[in-house]
């Protein structure tokens, strides 16, 4: 699981701790406003529930005190009137009744404040007549009702009301909260679903969701619809971030989104995997449209950007279609990156299908990546060295330096397979510091001869390399004049500004820079006249056609004048036959280098070579035969090394 998916995966599971709190099912993500908590849907018929008992009870309270005191009242009455009938008894004709006759029916019939009087009593008194043996009314009994059940009822009525306001208050509250709570909830759940699923700056789908979308339409594809995965990669970011600063990269990938979303159809799922690399999940009728598609993407993001000032950028694609070329999620990715890989190797602005030989490819250099670092833990590489002669009387004048890696189980491994895979590897620093010291040790064999080096892009672009150089130079002791560094085009073209600043730090140094095989890329001529080169070194395929064509020998001539005008040295590479050394010798070149006067061979036989040499020149054809026999049979076994 990558960290993206345990990102997910934790966000998940704290999303499911929020919804078993709030009795909300996570599977299903519904809209805010349906989104309550149990709690919150009882809270508002809870409170309703507590007034309507408060009130009920209240009533029923009440009912019921007024009943409890009318059975009291009742019950007074009939003892008073017990105790008025036995008073009567005593006497049927009093007329007037002794207080403390009184005082005893109020005692007997639990009545307070009892009083007779001749006349009837004020009203708001319970009244009880007496009457004599004729039937005559002769007083009233009065006194002061007493109602202790109501009277109760309607002091606790207050405080029963008052609860039932703070319980409705507190309810309210609760419900205000709850619902604040509610909202705070949808909003982390929305925050936490885009963290789980979303790029936090572009806002398209992350890794694991765009992931999961391929997983869906290769679950629903049916008939002859076909899915295809493709990923972008976008180059020159680095320009950007050098140029604009750091923060103007986010603001890079936003565009590149707002492009993206119109220039793809409808239902075209697009999503950002990690930096610069983006991936589209297409749905189309045909692995053509599905090609057309992609190639609308990269045109569509790779046009110039406004960002304070003009950006651009460009973009490979590499795109695998199921169900030709898989059918699991899986085998679309990783077929899609190796279609990739490839497009990167090609150049820029490319869509690469993917093509069952690129797994091959891959195999192969994934191979030449696991042995080329136990290579550099054993230092299993070798140094060759391929002489260089002068044009006038092919007296040797310096060396190739050439890097030749001897495979236990492979063979002969050759630099342009070996170097590619270092570059990719981040391999080059260590291999190319191998190659640097151990060239300027074997030099200190030879004193009279140059040293040429050859640098990868990679070197150059590495400010760390001219550090690198000047401590070697310090620790072999080589004049930095008798080393040559050949540069290839390529460096040039990726950023000319950039290449500019390196070869003048370099040649600072005192080494000599010379132009590597010009003629066979994108040769042009402001870099023989901006960038400080001292030597133009013209690519072995113009020599090869000297027999075809007589246009090849014109065409190095031009190129030999324009370099004496300019200034620069000019050696021509690949002169194998005695023919093409004379005619290469009267476009009026400085120095030949060719299986003519002597293949790759290791630094003992250039000292075998140099040895003689030095006690005594040959002459121009002479020299030339003598040491293309002597390379041919013990060096080369009659072959040319790779």
């Amino acid at each position: 699981m990558t960290r993206g998916d345990e990102a997910a995966a934790g966000s998940g599971r704290w999303l499911d701790r929020l919804h078993a709190w709030s009795g909300q099912h996570p599977a299903r993500p519904a809209p805010m406003s349906r989104r309550e908590p149990i709690i919150q849907r009882l809270i508002a018929p809870l409170a309703l529930l507590v007034v309507a008992a408060t009130i009920i009870c209240g009533v029923l309270g009440l009912v019921l005190a007024d009943e409890a005191d009318n059975r009291l009242d009742a019950e007074h009455r009939r003892a008073l009137r017990g105790a008025i009938e036995a008073l009567q008894a005593g006497s049927s004709e009093r007329s007037r009744i002794e207080p403390a006759s009184i005082r005893v029916l109020e005692h007997v019939s639990g009545l307070k404040d009892l009083r007779f009087e001749s006349d009837p009593p004020d009203a708001g008194r319970d009244v009880q007549f007496l009457i004599d043996g004729n039937g005559r009314i002769i007083g009233w009994f009065s006194w002061e009702a007493e109602r202790p059940a109501t009277a109760l009822m309607l002091r606790l009525l207050p405080l029963a009301m008052l609860i039932a306001a703070g319980l409705l208050g507190f309810a309210g509250l609760a419900m205000w909260q709850l619902n604040r709570l509610g909202f705070m909830l949808a909003r982390s759940e929305q925050t936490v679903h885009k963290l789980a699923h979303a790029d936090p700056i572009t806002g398209v789908s992350n890794q694991h969701h765009l992931l999961e979308t391929l997983d869906d339409a290769l679950a629903g594809r049916s008939g002859e619809e076909v899915v295809a995965f493709a990923l972008l990669d976008f180059g020159g970011f680095d320009d950007v971030k050098d140029a604009l600063g750091r923060g103007e990269e986010d603001s890079l990938l936003e565009e590149i989104v707002d492009r993206l979303r119109p220039a793809v159809p409808k239902g075209t799922a697009i999503g950002r995997l990690r930096g610069e690399k983006f991936g589209l999940v297409i749905r189309t009728n045909g692995a053509e449209e599905a090609g057309a598609i992609a190639g609308a993407a990269r045109d569509a993001a790779s046009r110039p950007y406004w960002l304070d000032q003009v950006v651009q950028i460009s973009a490979n694609v590499g795109l695998a279609i199921a169900p030709r070329d898989g059918t699991k999620r899986r085998e679309l990715r990783d077929r899609a990156d190796l279609a990739l890989r490839t497009a990167r190797r090609r150049g820029r602005g490319l869509v690469v299908a993917f093509a069952a030989e690129m797994e091959d490819e891959y195999e192969e250099r994934s191979f030449i990546k696991r042995e080329l670092s136990r290579a550099l833990a054993t230092r299993a590489f070798e140094l060759y060295y391929q002489p260089i002669v002068r044009a006038d009387n092919c007296a040797i004048v310096g060396v190739e330096a050439l890097l030749r890696w001897d495979h236990p189980s492979r063979g002969l491994i050759p630099p342009a397979v070996f170097v590619r895979v270092a570059e990719e590897a981040g391999m080059m620093e260590q291999l190319g510091e191998f190659v640097l010291r151990r060239a300027l040790e074997d030099a200190a064999r030879w004193r009279d001869l140059h040293i040429a080096i050859n640098l990868s892009p990679v070197q150059v672009r590495d400010r760390r390399f001219l550090d690198l150089l000047g401590s070697v130079l310090a620790d072999t002791g080589i004049a930095p004049s008798r080393v040559v560094l050949e540069i290839t085009e390529g460096v040039l073209i990726d950023d000319p500004e950039m290449a500019k600043t390196r070869l003048e730090d370099l040649r600072a140094l005192g080494v000599s820079l010379a132009l590597d095989d010009f003629g066979a890329g994108y040769s042009s001529l402001s870099y023989l006249q901006q960038l400080p080169f001292d030597k133009l070194k013209i690519d072995r395929r113009f020599v090869a056609a000297l027999e075809q064509s007589a246009n090849a020998g014109v065409i190095i001539q031009a190129i030999v004048a324009l370099g004496r005008a300019l200034g620069l040295s000019v050696l021509i590479e690949g002169v194998e036959t005695e023919e093409q050394r004379v005619l290469i010798r009267l476009a009026g070149c400085n120095e030949m280098q060719g299986f003519l006067f002597g293949g790759p061979a290791s630094r003992e036989d250039i000292d075998n070579l140099v040895t003689p040499q030095a006690a005594a020149k040959p002459d121009r054809r002479r020299g030339a035969r003598s040491m293309a026999d002597s390379f041919a049979g013990p060096i080369t076994n009659g072959a040319r090394p790779p």
